[in-house]
């Protein structure tokens, strides 16, 4: 069976507190199976080269953080793009690693749910973006299926359990209010969704 391979296209290191506990390098990945009107990420999407790198390259080069890690409790986050597109690269770096980095991945959760069941074995914590939990807001800003989505969380829940998932409901202008950000953390709360965070996507003018 062949290596897997991390499309990488930036690490941002020494990160406190915004990706999990401690102290984290966000690895940010090439790919998303969504069209979100609003992306940070759309132009390094579009624009940068990934560089493939196999589980054990990445963990060499994440060694030079190896104390903060181990001294805050801190680790690795996967972002991007989506993280579980490369479930079976999160794996692998879960075995190859050392077992005292936390890894957290930030997900949308579009994805085949075997690709939920795979990183549910290997991800210490999930970030979960999920837009909002009605399906025409949520098809009228990702264009994509929100119940793919919906789903998936209660799979992920299911594998994980709520203590390792938090929940992202933004409120995006233009797409939803603060009442479609209320009613959709009420919705999460009923699927057993423990920690909420809701925020204001705030749009640049060149955006």
């Amino acid at each position: 069976m062949a290596e897997p391979l991390f499309p990488l296209l930036s690490l941002a290191r020494l990160r406190m507190e915004t990706d999990g506990a401690g102290v984290t390098t966000l690895v940010a990945g090439a790919g998303c199976p969504l069209s979100c009107r609003w992306c940070i990420n759309k132009r390094l999407l579009k624009e940068a080269k990934a560089e493939p790198v196999t589980a054990e390259e990445l963990t060499e080069r994440l060694r030079i953080d190896d104390l903060y890690f181990r001294a805050t409790g801190g680790g690795v986050c996967f972002g991007g793009g989506e993280a579980l597109l490369h479930a079976d690269f999160l794996r692998r770096f879960r075995e190859v690693c050392p077992a005292e980095w936390r890894i957290s991945a930030e997900t949308s959760l579009a994805v085949p749910p075997d690709a939920v069941r795979t990183a549910a074995e290997a991800v210490d914590f999930f970030i979960v973006d999920c837009k909002d939990m009605d399906g025409e807001i949520y098809l009228r800003y990702t264009g994509g299926d929100g119940a793919l989505m919906r789903e998936n969380l209660r799979l992920l829940l299911s594998l994980a359990g709520a203590g390792r998932i938090r929940v992202r409901v933004p409120r995006i202008p233009e797409y939803n209010t603060a009442e479609d950000q209320a009613r959709s953390a009420a919705a999460l709360r009923a699927l057993g969704v423990e920690t909420v965070e809701l925020f204001d996507y705030v749009i640049r003018p060149d955006a």
